[in-house]
């Protein structure tokens, strides 16, 4: 998710010393870093808004919703007996 982020700050800090001659083009450049914040920032918080409506609505997310969403194979207990001998 946002690792990616932090990493192109690693890029973008020695760019902006480059072009700060230039105001026109940094000040492009702090558009494009506000836009990807953003663009970052909105789904986290659809994200929490989400987990806060579940929260507030006292009800469980069954294991099946997030095997599915992280695509992990659904585990039978007589398949783990056979691989713990």
């Amino acid at each position: 998710g946002s690792s990616w982020y932090v990493g192109t700050g690693f890029f973008f800090a020695p760019v902006l010393a480059l072009v700060s001659p230039w105001p026109t083009l940094t000040a492009a450049l702090w558009v494009f870093i506000a836009i990807a914040g953003l663009w970052l920032g909105l789904p986290g918080l659809a994200m929490a808004t989400g987990l806060a409506m579940v929260l507030r609505s006292n009800t469980d997310i069954s294991e099946d919703y997030w095997r599915s969403i992280i695509d992990y194979p659904h585990v039978t207990p007589a398949a783990t007996a056979g691989a713990a001998s």
